[in-house]
């Protein structure tokens, strides 16, 4: 039995632990501790995103020393117990002192993708990471329809406690996987290119560029759609927004069943991902499904190809390293996004998020084209193979 189903599953579980609140943390603050100011939201996430960026590298080094999987028990017992003390705690405070606590332990799962793409074959590499990716778009489906249910019909605390059993899950798969000593083969080593960490450095402007438009809309998303559609109801709003995910499981299996190879380009998926934003920009409720769709072909796209790239120019012995670097840069993305969607609805409204997020996609093109195009035209190296560059 392969073990890579089963940390695939690791990170499935620990996406839709995070994503259940996201779609609602307005609605939350404002139940549970009477707060409804949206900048209150966007300093809490961007706080969130600040803390995760910090802590990944630490966990990183750590895990050096003692192992991945056994890290991971230890981080998620932590998480679990942090996640039950949010569900109790009614001082917004200490609500925030726990639950920023509890998202560094959480932040260790992160060290999974790595882990599985340094005992991957290169030639594997698109096909995990388009695995992954869908992962994470999936967890977010099932995330928001099982927070929606949470919010809809009992009290904004329980989303935690489902939290802390989401980490116990995750601590029963290492401990089984320990158990029965199951490992990958590790890939062959090979040398770093020369001028790896400037290509790294370079590609994680365009991760930040392209993390900080695609995350801009999403903390005000389900409030947006609530006001522009006059539909009410938490699980309704909650697929509205997972809808990107549903169009990355269906892109996966088709290029699956194609086997078509994925490419490096991205400005046609930002251009198509622009469309898609200002469609919800709109705000008509038939451009904005219409808008979610092209959205989240677009994320899928986009984040495979740049994802392929980094594993492109990285190697197995500096993979956990070189995915820290980049993460920092999406973390920073996420975080100017996240402190800036509560400003920017504050000051000029729900539907703002959307065209900031636009103009972003542009500069993302723009950046691509200046710093990363003229080094994805050079020859692969002589370990990658050709398919890899398709």
């Amino acid at each position: 039995m392969s073990p890579t189903p089963w940390l695939v599953a690791v990170t499935a579980v620990a996406v839709v632990s995070d994503a259940m609140l996201l779609p609602f943390y307005p609605q939350f603050f404002a139940e549970r501790f009477g707060v409804s100011d949206p900048s209150h939201v966007g300093a809490y996430l961007a706080m969130s995103c600040l803390v995760v960026m910090l802590a990944l590298p630490a966990w990183a080094r750590l895990a050096r020393r003692v192992g991945t999987l056994r890290l991971l028990i230890g981080t998620q017992v932590v998480a679990g117990c942090l996640s039950l003390s949010c569900a109790v705690v009614t001082s917004l405070p200490w609500f925030w002192g726990l639950s920023l606590a509890m998202l560094v332990a959480k932040a260790s799962y992160l060290l999974v993708y790595p882990y599985l793409m340094h005992f991957a074959p290169q030639d594997r590499h698109a096909t995990l990471i388009g695995t992954l990716s869908v992962v994470v778009h999936a967890g977010g489906i099932l995330g928001a329809v099982i927070g929606g249910l949470v919010l809809e019909h009992w009290q904004a605390a329980q989303v935690f406690r489902v939290m802390a059993v989401s980490d116990a899950l995750q601590v029963a798969v290492c401990l089984l996987l320990l158990k029965r000593g199951r490992a990958p083969h590790a890939a062959p080593a090979t040398p770093p290119a020369p001028g790896t960490s400037t290509a790294i450095l370079r590609l994680g402007v365009v991760m930040l560029l392209f993390t900080f438009s695609a995350y801009l809309a999403r903390p005000f998303f389900v409030q947006y759609w609530e006001l522009a559609s006059g539909l009410p109801g938490e699980v309704l709003a909650g697929a509205v927004f997972a809808i990107p995910g549903g169009v990355a499981v269906a892109l996966l299996a088709l290029d699956l069943l194609g086997r078509r190879p994925g490419g490096q380009a991205i400005v046609l998926p930002l251009a198509i991902g622009l469309t898609g934003l200002l469609l919800q920009a709109s705000g008509e409720i038939t451009a904005i499904l219409a808008g979610r769709l092209l959205f989240g072909w677009a994320l899928f796209r986009v984040t495979v190809r740049l994802e392929v790239r980094l594993f492109q120019l990285s190697t197995p012995e500096r993979y956990a390293s070189d995915f820290s670097k980049i993460h920092v840069f999406q973390g920073l993305g996420v975080l100017i996004a996240s402190w800036g969607a509560g400003h920017l609805v504050d000051a000029q409204g729900l539907a703002s998020p959307f065209l900031v997020a636009a103009l972003g996609f542009v500069l993302c093109a723009l950046a691509h084209r200046l710093l990363l195009a003229r080094s994805e035209a050079t020859p692969a190296r002589p370990n990658e193979p050709l398919s890899a560059r398709t």
